[in-house]
């Protein structure tokens, strides 16, 4: 019947629309430090039996074939892109990309799992007592935490590709801390949080933390930042294929209708 077909589209129309949503949050975040793309992945739906495959007939002979009819389709998850960003130059001392699959470690609330989270984000900047912090909205405190004494210009700040932090006196360099890298056996299973961060879930596999340049964590690069992996030229493809399946969807349910109205009509006479 046409209500099954009605289903069918709206169940389209309903996923595609989730997956507009996902494709604009990629094209707002092309210039977001660190940022990583999502997917949507789509899965269809249960099928109505009709006929079975396999049955036989009076005369021995067996069906090739069952009917199926699909009620339609679903978004079964979002997937993040972790593929590594572009690390471009900005020439500050507190931008540091990660060249490798590690991630910068900071403090959050409570309410999330061991009140810490983690960012690909390297654009560091430092509060009002000197502590090294996210410049961000809320200015999270890198974890371990990091304070530069009030008499040494950022000029003077060095970060070497494996996390210490030091700080030149002439011709003498101090370390006052070190940068650790965190993680996950499953970087798809991170739960997105906003401001560049995400907090360990069940599915991330709880989190290990290391130096730079051990365990396959990469090294970082001072003076520059990781851009955002989005790939603007194939989100703009996946938009417009996503507005082409959404016209399909939207005029199967407009066909879908018309054979009702057609079949009501019937019943007049």
């Amino acid at each position: 019947m046409a209500f099954t077909a009605m289903n069918a589209s709206s169940t389209g129309l309903s996923a595609l629309s989730t997956s507009l949503e996902v494709i604009a949050n990629n094209l707002a975040n092309t210039n977001t430090d660190g940022f990583k793309a999502t997917r949507v992945n789509f899965q269809d739906l249960l099928y109505m039996e009709q006929r079975q495959p396999g049955i036989e007939n009076d005369i021995g002979d067996i069906s090739p074939t069952g009917l199926y009819v699909g009620v339609g389709t679903r978004v079964s998850g979002t997937q993040t892109d972790f593929a590594q960003g572009s690390a471009i130059p900005t020439g500050g001392p507190l931008d540091v990309a990660i060249n490798g699959n590690g991630f910068f470690v900071v403090e959050v609330e409570d309410t999330w799992t061991d009140g810490l989270a983690y960012s690909r984000a390297g654009n560091f900047a430092l509060n009002a007592e000197r502590e090294l912090v996210m410049a961000n909205q809320n200015g999270r405190r890198v974890v371990p935490n990091i304070t530069v004494p009030y008499d040494v210009p950022e000029s003077a700040i060095v970060i070497t590709d494996d996390g210490q932090v030091q700080i030149s006196r002439g011709a003498e360099f101090e370390q006052i801390g070190q940068l650790e890298l965190a993680y996950f056996a499953n970087n798809a299973g991170l739960q997105p949080i906003g401001e560049n961060l995400y907090v360990e879930t069940i599915a991330s596999g709880e989190v290990s933390a290391g130096i730079p340049t051990e365990n396959g964590l990469g090294n970082l690069i001072q003076f520059h930042l990781e851009s955002s992996n989005v790939n603007p030229v194939t989100e703009l493809v996946s938009l417009i294929e996503t507005q082409r399946a959404f016209e399909m969807n939207s005029q199967a349910l407009k066909t879908a209708d018309e054979m009702l109205q057609s079949v009501t009509n019937l019943r007049r006479f």
